[in-house]
């Protein structure tokens, strides 16, 4: 008895539609954690862009460099704060920041302008998303780490950091040696507390 062609295409056609919506899925899942994360990275990248170069007063930008994880007592960091209308370099000794040295210098807008332009074309606004943002502990034994923020009259409002360790990049693409080498060039009698990185 002949039943004709049909009942053999029907599966055919089912098996083609099944595969050509499981491809779509896969594609439609794949764009969305490729290029949501892109998008949320250069979201991230415009928002410290936006705040580097505004040259608003109280707008400021913070370069902060420790050491080693180690006593109390040996424990050394410091801060440079660059703003429109000062510049400031601080060394600190142990965890609760006690100040050992304090220079202040004034500023200007222009100045101020060259120099987070100075920034932004060191790729200091370009991120990575760390799956560890956290820096605490990070660098431990040996090596430097290093935070830069962007802040509104004296708090942070973007915040990155990196490490001299290989280990512990942080979410700070740029060099640290350039980024490090504008910042101390702005303080005239800078005196360095580690051996520097450049």
């Amino acid at each position: 008895m002949y039943r004709g062609s049909n009942p053999r295409i029907f599966p055919i056609i089912i098996v083609v539609l099944v595969i050509a919506l499981v491809t779509a899925a896969v594609f439609s899942v794949g764009r969305m954690i490729f290029f949501s994360n892109s998008s949320s990275q250069d979201k991230a990248t415009d928002s410290i862009s936006s705040s580097l170069v505004d040259t608003d007063e109280g707008r400021s930008v913070r370069w902060a460099v420790r050491g080693p994880i180690v006593a109390n007592e040996k424990f050394q960091s410091y801060q440079i704060t660059v703003s429109p209308t000062s510049r400031s370099y601080t060394v600190y000794t142990g965890y609760l920041d006690q100040v050992v040295l304090t220079h202040r210098y004034e500023n200007n807008r222009q100045a101020y302008e060259q120099f987070v332009y100075a920034l932004a074309k060191a790729d200091v606004t370009n991120t990575r998303n760390a799956a560890d943002n956290d820096i605490r502990g990070a660098c431990a034994t040996q090596g430097l780490a290093f935070v830069f923020e962007t802040a509104k009259d004296g708090t942070a409002d973007q915040s990155e950091w990196t490490t001299t360790c290989a280990g512990s990049k942080g979410t700070m693409t740029a060099k640290p040696a350039q980024v490090q080498a504008l910042f101390v060039n702005q303080i005239p009698d800078f005196s360095p507390i580690f051996d520097e990185i450049y």
